[in-house]
């Protein structure tokens, strides 16, 4: 259902969530999330455009979050690099459908639960999870 772009996004923000106020190298981040380096930059830079994270040159510089975790939801990840596709008209361009037919209301529905689950999900409840697993991310 998620892109892997959406997929690689995810595992960097709760990488970085899981490290607040320190800079993550790419090649960190590469490394610890288990995605291609070249893919992760281009992810890196949707993710910065965004504002959702800040990047430093230099030494010590590297990538952060620019939100708090507990205002940062996976819904906002995913939004920011690869949108939901909302179902609002016939795909098949059918005239007589003026509303969506049952099969892909239906659908718009699962799409709109989806929506509502990502949205209630912080990056915080993520990293700060009771379990001793640290999601997306090599520990």
């Amino acid at each position: 259902m998620l892109s892997k772009t959406a997929e690689y996004a995810l595992r960097a923000v709760a990488c970085m969530g899981s490290r607040t106020g320190e800079p993550i190298s790419a090649d960190v981040l590469a490394e610890q999330t288990k995605v291609p380096r070249r893919y992760l930059t281009r992810v890196l830079q949707d993710l910065a455009a965004s504002g959702l994270v800040t990047s430093r040159p230099g030494p010590g510089g590297g990538y952060e979050l620019s939100r708090p975790t507990d205002s940062l939801t996976i819904l906002d990840v995913v939004n920011t690099v690869d949108p939901i596709q909302r179902i609002k008209d016939c795909p098949l361009g059918l005239k007589s459908h003026t509303d969506l037919c049952p099969l892909h209301k239906e659908l718009d529905q699962a799409y709109a639960a989806t929506e509502k689950a990502f949205a209630n999900v912080t990056i915080k409840s993520l990293v700060e999870s009771a379990s001793p697993i640290i999601p997306l991310c090599e520990s």
